[in-house]
């Protein structure tokens, strides 16, 4: 049974038509879910709002300052520890360096020219076996592995498309003014 035209009449305050009263009254006698949310909203709309103790406002308000600030200690101790943190690790990797430069400009060359070496060599290594491993790989995974894996990345990517998708087109939901 379709609700949606019915729950949207009783939850908005909009006047209807003559016309929409007679179809949601007669809705209202045979869907039993449609009358406990007419009798829900009727209760709701009747009961008297409690109105806050005295001094609520003013307690609410010291309560948001206090947590406010609390967070704000927070955020800088956290980013005390995370500057304090970095700034050990880049100290960590630096520390060779500077020794070597305090000792003397030509071992600080002889140092740093070994370093480039060292990462220059090792990414051509690094560049070959990932050559090598594109070349044989194909022969070791048959053609059905292939197809399952490409399939599953295709439809991961399917699937990541539309879920961008559908979120994209959503229209926001909520009080509107």
């Amino acid at each position: 049974m379709n609700h949606q035209p019915f729950e949207t009449w009783l939850l908005d305050d909009k006047v209807l038509t003559a016309a929409e009263k007679r179809e949601l009254n007669s809705h209202l006698r045979t869907c039993k879910t449609c009358s406990a949310l007419a009798e829900t909203g009727l209760a709701l709309r009747s009961a008297r709002a409690a109105s806050p103790a005295p001094g609520f406002a003013l307690r609410f308000q010291h309560r948001l300052a206090a947590q406010k600030a609390l967070e704000r200690r927070r955020l800088l101790w956290g980013m005390i520890l995370l500057i304090a943190i970095g700034l050990g690790v880049f100290g960590w990797f630096v520390a060779p360096f500077v020794v070597a430069f305090s000792e003397a400009p030509l071992q600080w060359l002889l140092t740093a020219g070994s370093y480039f070496l060292y990462v220059l060599t090792s990414l051509e290594a690094f560049s070959e076996v990932i050559r090598i491993l594109a070349r044989i790989m194909p022969d070791f995974i048959p053609p059905y592995a292939w197809m399952v894996l490409l399939s599953a990345f295709a439809g991961m990517g399917l699937l990541w498309i539309v879920s961008i998708w559908r979120f994209a087109r959503r229209r926001p939901v909520g009080v509107t003014a």
